[in-house]
Parts: C-alpha cells; structure tokens; sequence
C-alpha cells in the first residue's frame, strides 16, 4: 500500500473453509480489506479445491460479504481452475448479492482460458447472467496469460490473411 498498488490480491484459505471454519475466511478477508484501505481487494477462491459448485457459491457470497470487491477462479496454479460452469455459479453469486445489497463486484475467471474463442462464451454468459454493466474492465476481467498470444494471432490473421506461427509472439 505504501508503494502505491491501486488492487490487492489475496487467496482464501481454503482448509478453513473445507473445514467449515467459514468465520476464519470472513474475518481474514475482512481484515486484508481494511488494510487496502482504498485500493480494491480481489479474493481468489481456488476454486479447484472447493470440490463442489455449492462451495463455490458459498465461498462467492463470503467473500463479498466479507469486503471484495472482485472474486476470482484461481491462481491458475491449481487445476482446475476457470470453468465455464464454476464461472456461472460465481456470476449468479454476485447477481444474487447485486439484488440483495446493490453493491456490484467484479469477477475474474483465471487458469485455463486459452484462446480468443473460449472468451465469446464466458462474455455471453457474463451479459446474460449481469448485463452490459459487467462488461467492463472495471467488473470483468480475463486472467489468462496464454490468452495474449492468441488474440495478438487473431489481430494479426484479420490485417494480414493468415495466422502467425504459435511462435511469434511471446509465449507463457
């Protein structure tokens, strides 16, 4: 905070929570969140650990109540990590906490989102679940680091007619 970071990531600790242990989670989060002071805290579930959708509802709504203001997949260092069915039951979280609260809280599905093609579906589920409000940097975004190098090859296909090698661009 000292050095000026706007967003603050943290991972929520995910024995306490499979444990049942969900007041440790919220109050972790809830202290990370005043520490951010005015910078955003981005709480990510590692959703591949959470074993079932429930949780990861669960885990959504706990982090939002306890002050994120974004909830995210995963690291990507777990697997699996963004689902589009994961994705869905976050998005309907926030929906859920939006209507019941009215705060709006961003979401990032991150780890396993590999080329442009995939994102088509995850924006239609994101506009159909919350709406065009969502889709901005602001309250959407992708954590895909291989994903670059694909939307760079489409840029480039659409200028010159034909796609650059995997190569071309820098790879993860």
């Amino acid at each position: 905070m000292a050095d000026g970071s706007d967003e603050i990531d943290m991972v929520i600790d995910r024995n306490a929570f499979l444990s049942g242990d969900f007041a440790r989670v919220f109050d972790e989060i809830a202290e990370v969140k005043l520490a951010c002071g005015l910078a955003h805290l981005k709480v990510i579930l590692e959703t591949g650990e959470l074993v079932t959708y429930d949780n990861v509802r669960l885990a959504s709504r706990i982090a939002m109540e306890a002050g994120a203001d974004f909830i995210k997949t995963s690291t990507g260092k777990v697997q699996p990590a963004a689902t589009l069915p994961v994705t869905l039951v976050m998005l309907e979280a926030i929906r859920d906490f939006y209507y019941q609260t009215g705060r709006r809280i961003g979401m990032k599905p991150a780890g396993g989102i590999r080329n442009s093609k995939q994102t088509l579906a995850y924006l239609v589920m994101v506009k159909e679940s919350l709406g065009d409000d969502w889709l901005t940097p602001e309250r959407f975004r992708f954590g895909a680091s291989t994903l670059l190098n694909d939307v760079l090859m489409q840029i480039a296909k659409t200028i010159e007619g034909h796609y650059q090698a995997a190569d071309y661009f820098s790879l993860p």
